[in-house]
């Protein structure tokens, strides 16, 4: 008889997470799913509610799917304690568990010359992972939408206010990936031993200004565009975050301008991407 395969996941009640439990619970695989609130079950799936990672003794699964992450400090919780402390915890609860393999979500743009603090915690995160020696598919994601993603939510927020705003020329570019796909991606991590031991740029087939993709966004709907100068852009999000509907950390890594090619992704999972539908 053929053991079935059990996944556990880390930041389980997240927009990836979410949308990850119900695609595994519609394979028919079984679910542990690591929050630190109960939620409803799905089928086939354990819910362990967690106040820190280190109190839980052992999970019996073979893979684990790190989603745990921030992408904004606070002074409750900063890139350190919450990207770089808690994938050590991680680590050592797969160790405990004699969990093989884990599967990472990064950041596109994360590299070895950064300067941004976001993603210097990333690739410290990535660097743990790498020298844990466990086996590892490192996936470093873009703009990953779908229904209630964060982008979307934020989008739609300004549209029911009336205004879009777009700091900057709206020119630097975003390279999406849908959420259907990012599941099958992550499922193929698991399944496929091509994904063993990669650092893989998890993006969609093509790019698109965020100029464009708000305009698309926003076709049929009632709502302005307004652009704003970056300097006012970055001067509002330091002093005045209420006046404006993105952090320091999201204009960082909206004129960042971060895309790569999708074909290593594809030619891996043998997966066709598609854009998302907006």
């Amino acid at each position: 008889m053929v053991k079935q395969l059990t996944i556990a996941i880390s930041g389980s009640t997240g927009f990836v997470g979410t949308n990850l439990r119900r695609f595994l619970s519609d394979q028919n695989i079984s679910v542990i799913s690591l929050s630190r609130r109960k939620h409803k079950h799905l089928k086939s799936e354990k819910n362990i509610v967690f106040s820190d990672l280190e109190y839980i003794s052992k999970i019996n699964c073979d893979a684990l799917v790190h989603l745990i992450g921030t992408g904004a400090q606070t002074k409750y919780a900063d890139y350190d304690l919450v990207n770089v402390r808690q994938s050590q915890k991680i680590i050592e609860l797969c160790k405990r568990s004699r969990i093989k393999k884990i599967v990472y979500i990064s950041g596109l743009g994360v590299s070895n010359s950064t300067t941004f603090g976001y993603f210097i915690s990333k690739l410290r995160a990535e660097q743990l992972i790498i020298k844990s020696g466990l086996d590892y598919t490192i996936l470093r994601a873009s703009y990953i939408v779908g229904k209630d993603d964060p982008l979307t939510q934020n989008l739609s927020k300004q549209i029911r206010q009336g205004v879009i705003q777009i700091p900057g020329s709206g020119l630097y570019r975003l390279q999406p990936i849908a959420i259907s796909d990012v599941c099958k991606v992550i499922f193929n991590c698991v399944t496929n031993k091509k994904f063993s031991h990669q650092i893989v740029d998890l993006v969609g087939p093509k790019t698109i200004s965020f100029e464009n993709y708000v305009k698309k966004f926003i076709k049929g709907k009632k709502a302005k565009i307004k652009k704003i100068p970056l300097e006012e852009a970055y001067f509002a999000a330091l002093n005045n975050p209420k006046k404006i509907p993105y952090g320091i950390d999201d204009l960082n890594i909206m004129i960042g301008d971060f895309t790569s090619s999708h074909k290593k992704l594809e030619k891996l999972s043998g997966i066709k991407l598609e854009f998302p539908v907006l």
